[in-house]
C-alpha cells in the first residue's frame, strides 16, 4: 500500500509539473508544432536519465526508483519512460531491436489514436 502512495502523490506532482511546463512554454512561443508537449517530453527524458543515474550511484532503495521514476516521470511524460528503455537496447548494441520497436510504436500509436479517433466519431 506504501508503494501505491508513493506513486499516487509523486505522479500527481509529475502530471501537474507537465501541465505547468507545457501552458508556460505553448503560451510564450507560438508555433505550428506543440512545442509544450515537445519539451516535456525532452525535459523528462533528460529527468529520467539524471533520475536513474542518481539511485544507480548511491544504490538508492526502489521507493526512491518509484518515486522519481515511476511516479514523478511516468506522471510527467511516459515517453521518457519510453525512451530509456530504448537506451537500454542502445548500450547493449541491440540496434535492430531497438529500430524495430522505435519504428513499430511510433506507427503502431499512431494508428491507434487514429482509429480511437474513427470509432469515437460512429
Amino acid at each position: 500500500m506504501q508503494n501505491l502512495l508513493i506513486i499516487f502523490f509523486s505522479g500527481g506532482l509529475g502530471s501537474i509539473s507537465r501541465y505547468l511546463v507545457g501552458t508556460w512554454i505553448g503560451d510564450r512561443w507560438q508555433s505550428n508544432l506543440p512545442l509544450g508537449t515537445f519539451a516535456v517530453n525532452i525535459i523528462g527524458c533528460f529527468l529520467i536519465g539524471f533520475f536513474v543515474g542518481i539511485i544507480e550511484r548511491y544504490r538508492l532503495s526502489q521507493g526512491w526508483s518509484l518515486l522519481f521514476l515511476t511516479g514523478f516521470c511516468g506522471g510527467f511524460t511516459t515517453f521518457s519512460s519510453f525512451i530509456y528503455e530504448q537506451s537500454l537496447s542502445y548500450k547493449e548494441k541491440a540496434y535492430f531491436d531497438l529500430i524495430l520497436y522505435l519504428t513499430l510504436s511510433v506507427f503502431m500509436g499512431l494508428m491507434a489514436t487514429l482509429l480511437g479517433l474513427e470509432l469515437a466519431k460512429k
